[in-house]
């Protein structure tokens, strides 16, 4: 008996759901030749000179591969590219947003979101359980990758222990594009619950400009003077641009 195999050239087993988002008429059977040798190329270049050597339309294209497998996903990398600007916002952009581009449906969004999630992890684990003083770059790096494109306002506190060890991250609050709720109470709360010993409060601008407001500053001191009174260090706080940041420590804030 034959055995049947599964490739670019032949039908996959897909819910209705998930055929080629992108398409208006489904192609079935064999891909175009020209389709199959193009994302082989593609592949071979990506094995052999990394991606480095791949523009971003070209690393997007890998991506869609798997979520649409049976037409020239070329077109719809370069319109989510120049809906969105760059890479990093393709794959951060909301699940509405991403959902609003013609072509883009529930494969695509998946595929997306699981190469954010593995980028925010892989950063995360560079900075978790480790001295965070010493490793400022890092956690810089992660912070940009977890909020730098985020459309509405996220604050965040690093838990710290004795030795700055980065011992929790999470998520205390979300916002609007220009304000989110932050309870000082709240945040010591956490830090006692925790047995942590200093804070690292962090936040982004979605307007990309990291300067700080007077509520900005205003918070700052309250959790700091909260902190102050049980024990904790507060180390700095963090705002987060689309291409840099803010150190209230470094800035004189605190």
């Amino acid at each position: 008996m034959a055995q049947i195999g599964f490739s670019d050239g032949m039908l996959p087993l897909y819910a209705p759901g998930d055929l080629d988002e992108a398409a208006a008429t489904p192609v079935f059977g064999r891909l175009p030749s020209y389709i199959l040798d193009h994302r082989a190329r593609l592949r071979a270049r990506f094995r052999e000179a990394g991606a480095a050597a791949l523009p971003d339309y070209e690393v997007l294209e890998l991506v869609l591969f798997r979520a649409i497998p049976r037409q020239d996903v070329k077109p719809l990398a370069r319109l989510l590219l120049d809906t969105f600007g760059d890479f990093n916002r393709v794959i951060s952009a909301s699940p509405v947003r991403l959902a609003a581009v013609k072509g883009v449906g529930d494969a695509v969004i998946n595929e997306l979101k699981i190469v954010e999630a593995a980028a925010q992890r892989m950063m995360r684990a560079r900075i978790l359980h480790q001295p965070v003083l010493s490793s400022w770059d890092a956690l810089l790096d992660y912070c940009h990758t977890t909020m730098a494109h985020r459309e509405t306002e996220q604050f965040r506190v690093l838990f710290l222990d004795r030795k700055n060890v980065l011992i929790a991250d999470e998520e205390q609050a979300k916002g609007t594009v220009d304000h989110v709720p932050v309870y000082p109470r709240e945040v010591v709360k956490r830090a006692l619950e925790l047995n942590a010993s200093a804070l690292i409060l962090v936040h982004n601008h979605p307007s990309g400009d990291p300067t700080p407001s007077d509520a900005d500053i205003s918070m700052t001191h309250q959790v700091q003077d909260a902190a102050q009174v049980l024990g904790l260090v507060l180390h700095d706080h963090l705002i987060i641009g689309k291409s840099c940041e803010i150190s209230f420590r470094s800035a004189g804030y605190l």
